[in-house]
């Protein structure tokens, strides 16, 4: 079976790679020209911004299942570069939609939303199901949103085969310092070589996430892509929230050196949800899937990735 993964220079893309692969798929995957693929496969260099290298793509690879991960994920950035973050996450992933109908053949999409689409959540709503309402509280969570919504759109008006999923923190080795473990894991690794005071700067440390392993988050866009129902729309994570002073303690736990943690305004968010959690039976009902990779273990991975990095 051929898949196609759009997007597979980013962060999740070269786990997706290497969990398709290890399962006999025969793996093509896009990135763009400033990227290099983790890991090996068919390449191509891809931007979703032109719709007519998409069409070009599909109509040479033929894929039965196209996983886009392609976006802007970063929330801080969407604070910063909203129009980018639309352009990409809403006219891209668009362009993407509307190249696989205009291909025709008979594939199956995973569209990758996130959990930040629930956004300002109603008290008593966690963990939080489906069925909750969407209300955003940032530009990426609002171009995500945009994304499924049209994403379901497709799916009725053209009957074509699409897979929503509302992904929530994913983190391991190899993921961009703009994500707090990855931040967190980054300063440690330096501290410990002398290259910064021994002060670990942190944003809001109240706040509550769902974190989860990148390699099970791959799996679970695997088994999507082979049980998923058409038309569905799936929370992916861990469904227990941890607040980000327990991600920073079990952190500075692995510490090889003694370190202080000091609140740096500029980390704190222009507007901060306390708790997310999903409710993640949908996804186990269907396809079997719960994550299994211990956070402490993604943690220590995460740091001994920074420190041979550094």
């Amino acid at each position: 079976m051929k898949t196609l993964i759009i997007g597979a220079g980013g962060f999740v893309g070269g786990y997706l790679i290497r969990e398709l692969k290890s399962h006999g798929y025969e793996v093509h995957a896009t990135h763009l020209e400033n990227e290099i693929l983790k890991e090996n496969c068919r390449s191509y260099i891809l931007d979703i911004m032109e719709k007519s290298q998409i069409t070009a793509l599909l109509n040479k690879v033929q894929p039965d299942i196209i996983f886009h991960l392609a976006s802007q994920s970063s929330v801080s950035v969407s604070w910063k570069k909203p129009q980018l973050t639309a352009e990409i996450n809403i006219i891209g992933s668009l362009n993407v939609l509307e190249s696989a109908r205009e291909y025709g053949g008979k594939c199956r999409i995973i569209l990758v939303g996130s959990g930040e689409e629930y956004g300002f959540i109603r008290e008593g709503a966690c963990s939080i199901k489906e069925t909750e309402s969407l209300n955003p509280a940032n530009m990426y969570a609002v171009s995500k949103a945009c994304m499924e919504m049209t994403g379901k759109v497709y799916t009725r008006a053209y009957n074509m085969d699409i897979i929503m999923v509302r992904a929530f923190n994913h983190s391991g080795a190899g993921q961009a310092e703009t994500f707090v473990i990855s931040d967190f894991c980054k300063q440690i690794a330096e501290i410990e070589k002398s290259l910064r005071p021994p002060e670990m700067l942190t944003g809001n440390l109240s706040a509550q996430r769902d974190f989860t392993d990148v390699t099970d988050i791959a799996r679970a866009y695997r088994l999507l892509g082979e049980k998923g129902i058409s038309g569905k729309v799936y929370n992916v994570g861990r469904g227990k929230a941890v607040s980000i002073q327990h991600i920073l303690d079990t952190a500075l736990e692995m510490s090889k050196v003694k370190i202080t943690a000091k609140t740096d305004p500029k980390r704190m968010r222009a507007s901060d949800i306390p708790v997310i959690e999903p409710d993640v039976s949908e996804i186990f009902k269907d396809t079997g899937w719960r994550a299994e990779i211990p956070l402490e273990n993604t943690i220590h991975d995460t740091l001994e990735y920074w420190r041979k990095n550094i």
